[in-house]
């Protein structure tokens, strides 16, 4: 598709989105709470706090949960943006600007999946020097470092902690690694990623703030999957993500899926993806002659099928906030 033709497009798209009265759900079950009093109540046996996001909402939703402020104020910190690899990196710098005056200096980018990840190499240099920095209070005769990992669900936590022992120790994983958030369910017993210095990680479960502060938060975290899907809805959910890639001219969706052009109806866009991938369903329509069978796109399964093209990087590289 020539660019011309997806720029003349452009001035038709929507400006702002009509979330029309819906209210996003807040993901915040009984396992959350839980998790959250544990790791309160292992804050003290912690060097460190590891911070990580994924890179394409950087700013979305910074683990500013009012519960467990006061410990990232008195504890070494350091931010992990992670899924580098999905994130459109053009904006890096800008990003890295804009976390520093919000008070937020310690900040590299990762892609855990990755098998070696160069950039992954500079945490434990980092953290050393960090918690080296700072007292270690009621710590200071321990040898070994203990930091804990905290976060929104399916940011790539348990994947960090298994590249680390990959990367340090040539271990295999040690975390449950899910693309859906809930995988990790409770603190877990301290997991050892490196030798030399001997550091320890604490996995935790995702835990969002109890109350998502807006709408377009809660759309952003439930595109990227840190909300159950069905909690939001799929309809919903791929709509968002249509408005989001028409209005940073990520036109990479038309080629996909043979659209010929770029279009703002979801509906138009849901119905062309289930007739190319075969998503389909046979109901019966009762007529003045009698029940016919006919067959109709499945909206809900191509919906299904664009949001993970998204979550995948089939979509292009995005920066959402």
């Amino acid at each position: 598709m020539k660019l011309y033709h997806a720029l003349r497009s452009v001035g038709k798209f929507r400006t702002v989105f009509d979330f029309g009265g819906r209210e996003v759900a807040h993901w915040f079950p009984g396992h959350m709470a839980k998790g959250l009093k544990q790791m309160k109540a292992n804050l003290k046996n912690v060097d460190c706090i590891i911070e990580i996001h994924d890179a394409r909402i950087s700013f979305t939703v910074l683990w500013r949960n009012p519960l467990f402020q006061e410990s990232l104020d008195v504890r070494p910190h350091l931010l992990v943006l992670n899924k580098m690899d999905l994130a459109d990196l053009s904006k890096k710098q800008r990003i890295q600007k804009q976390l520093e005056r919000d008070g937020v200096r310690n900040i590299i980018f990762t892609d855990c999946l990755k098998q070696r990840d160069e950039h992954l190499k500079k945490l434990v240099p980092m953290v050393t020097e960090l918690i080296q920095r700072q007292p270690r209070f009621n710590r200071e005769e321990e040898i070994s470092f203990c930091l804990m990992v905290i976060g929104v669900p399916n940011v790539g936590k348990s994947s960090l902690i298994n590249s680390l022992r990959r990367t340090y120790l040539k271990k295999g994983r040690a975390s449950r690694v899910g693309g859906e958030p809930g995988i990790t369910k409770a603190v877990l017993t301290r997991i050892q990623v490196c030798e030399r210095p001997i550091i320890h990680l604490l996995d935790t479960p995702g835990v969002l703030p109890p109350k998502i502060r807006d709408l377009e938060t809660g759309m952003k975290l439930a595109l990227c999957g840190t909300i159950l899907d069905h909690l939001v809805g799929e309809d919903i959910i791929a709509d968002y993500l249509l408005f989001s890639l028409n209005r940073l001219e990520k036109f990479s969706y038309v080629e996909k899926y043979d659209l010929g052009e770029p279009s703002d109806d979801i509906q138009q866009v849901l119905k062309r993806i289930a007739v190319k991938l075969g998503k389909t369903q046979r109901v019966k329509a009762i007529t003045g002659v009698g029940d016919i069978t006919i067959t109709i796109p499945n909206y809900t399964a191509a919906a299904y099928d664009f949001i993970r093209a998204f979550r995948k990087g089939e979509l292009g590289q995005v920066m959402l906030d």
